[in-house]
């Protein structure tokens, strides 16, 4: 089974992988490298390959994951949820697409396939649909997930499933652009829809919230822009609802509260690098 690259902070997929060809390029992941001026810079990576996307030959409506799907019916907003606050023991993480979920045993088998204990929790309904939870721990170590890298692979990986198997998702996620049957039909302005805000939270942390647009290998770009300025990243909550991701960050200073002026900089460095152009939109 393939592993995490730990050492350089990237993704490797492996040997086997297929590339080019008639077949579709994997799901991107991007990490980061630190420069000398200490801004980060994305650098691309492919995710392994247990998270390839992989295009539904049929056109939906399509069976999936026992769920069901109703072309007539407005498509809901698909939601993934990964929790590091609610459980001290392990990570949950919750998924959402109206009541159009079935038991989700394949995605469940895919989070295993990562070498993860995944158990479910529980499955409750209210008005905005069938809202799945799962307990995740590391199968080593039988804890909850720490990594930021093994964190967005989980991400990724639901989000895959979800194009598998329910491909009228893909209008709706931003991932679907590039590897789905239905690319969104709405543009997310990067300016307007990304915010950040930083609350004192307790004697001894704060509470750092971003929204913005979506895209592989955020969790891990923003983990990265946080502690390359020697906050420490306590607990996280990473929200991805349709195109847009909401994260949360309880962070600390030398295990106090961010002082304003350290609020400054680490909300100036987020909407540098998330506001900015790619390397390739860029180039000229």
């Amino acid at each position: 089974m393939e592993a995490l690259a730990a050492a350089s902070g990237s993704l490797w997929s492996s040997p086997g992988a297929k590339r080019g060809g008639s077949g579709l390029p994997s799901l991107r992941c991007y990490s980061l490298r630190r420069l000398g001026s200490g801004v980060s810079k994305p650098l691309k990576a492919r995710l392994p390959s247990y998270v390839a996307v992989r295009t539904p030959r049929a056109a939906y409506p399509t069976a999936v994951e026992d769920g069901s799907s109703n072309e007539t019916d407005a498509i809901p907003t698909p939601k993934v949820i990964i929790d590091q606050d609610s459980s001290p023991d392990a990570t949950i993480v919750e998924i959402t697409f109206g009541d159009r979920l079935g038991a989700l045993l394949d995605t469940m088998n895919s989070l295993k396939n990562l070498g993860l204990h995944v158990v479910k929790a529980n499955v409750y309904m209210d008005s905005s649909g069938k809202h799945n939870k799962f307990a995740i721990t590391n199968r080593s170590t039988g804890r909850k997930i720490e990594d930021p890298e093994l964190l967005e692979t989980i991400r990724l990986t639901i989000i895959n499933n979800m194009l598998q198997y329910h491909p009228e998702s893909s209008s709706q996620l931003a991932m679907g652009a590039t590897f789905g049957v239905e690319p969104p039909e709405q543009k997310v302005d990067i300016d307007i829809a990304t915010h950040i805000n930083i609350y004192d939270d307790g004697p001894d942390r704060s509470l750092l919230v971003v929204e913005t647009a979506d895209r592989p290998g955020l969790l891990v770009d923003l983990v990265k822009i946080i502690t390359d300025i020697n906050i420490t990243v306590q607990s996280r909550e990473f929200d991805t609802e349709g195109l847009l991701a909401k994260a949360k960050f309880h962070v600390s200073y030398r295990n106090e509260p961010i002082m304003k002026a350290l609020q400054q900089v680490l909300s100036n460095s987020l909407l540098y690098f998330l506001r900015r152009p790619t390397t390739e939109d860029a180039s000229f």
